[in-house]
């Protein structure tokens, strides 16, 4: 698994846009209080609702895959670090409400990048990227939305669980309590991308991971042929996909 980057309390950067390393655009997200503000009040709101983490670890390991594909996959730098810009801002909508968050995170992440400095064209990106993350919606607009939905789907872990008391009654804590590794790799000579899961089936049965998870895999495996990469799923060192 990705390591996290936690929040920090650098000053805010104006004026930095998509420049710099990928820990500048990281911290100069973060620093930013709209941006910080946004994410704990989104991932509070999701905590009421019973839903699994959405807060700082989920964001910042999201942020991280998502740069990580592109610059193994070869892309631009400019759009990694976008990327890693869409991984900490892709889940604010939630803070309005889970039904079409990933619309009011887009506009909640025009709001905060327009303040950090960036230009018309990257905060777009960033947009477009967030708008088609939640669900695949038949259209990969642009590599980094690639990346950002391989990066967000494929984050299952019982670390998300906020509680283990509630997985026999909820699907969706049950399957990510049961998987005990979650690792994303990326081969950059055969471009595949691999999402390779430990699940306990003492916990939950491998077919319920589907249940819930199907069309979020067939999404990734869309947004990696965006990429012209192939996306495989292994569960339990069995090829599902």
């Amino acid at each position: 698994m990705a390591k996290a980057i936690s929040r920090r309390s650098a000053p805010v950067r104006k004026n930095n846009g998509a420049n710099g390393s990928y820990k500048a655009v990281v911290e100069g997200v973060l620093a930013n209080r709209r941006a910080s503000h946004y994410i704990e009040l989104a991932d509070d709101y999701l905590k009421r609702l019973g839903y699994t983490e959405h807060g700082f670890r989920h964001v910042n390991m999201v942020s991280r895959s998502a740069h990580d594909i592109l610059k193994k996959l070869s892309f631009g730098e400019k759009d990694a670090r976008l990327a890693a810009a869409a991984g900490l801002l892709h889940d604010t909508g939630n803070m309005l409400g889970r039904h079409g968050h990933d619309r009011t995170g887009a506009l909640f992440a025009k709001e905060i990048l327009e303040e950090l400095g960036y230009g018309v064209e990257d905060v777009t990106t960033v947009m477009m990227a967030i708008m088609t993350h939640d669900e695949f919606q038949g259209a990969i607009p642009n590599p980094v939305a690639a990346a950002l939905l391989i990066a967000d789907k494929s984050d299952v872990h019982r670390s998300r669980v906020r509680s283990a008391k509630d997985i026999k009654e909820d699907i969706h804590d049950r399957v990510n309590y049961a998987v005990s590794s979650s690792q994303l790799d990326v081969e950059p000579e055969t471009r595949v991308i691999s999402l390779d899961l430990v699940i306990d089936t003492e916990i939950s049965h491998v077919i319920e991971y589907f249940e819930i998870f199907l069309l979020r895999m067939k999404g990734c495996r869309e947004a990696a042929r965006s990429l012209e990469a192939e996306f495989q799923l292994f569960i339990n060192n069995i090829r599902m996909a």
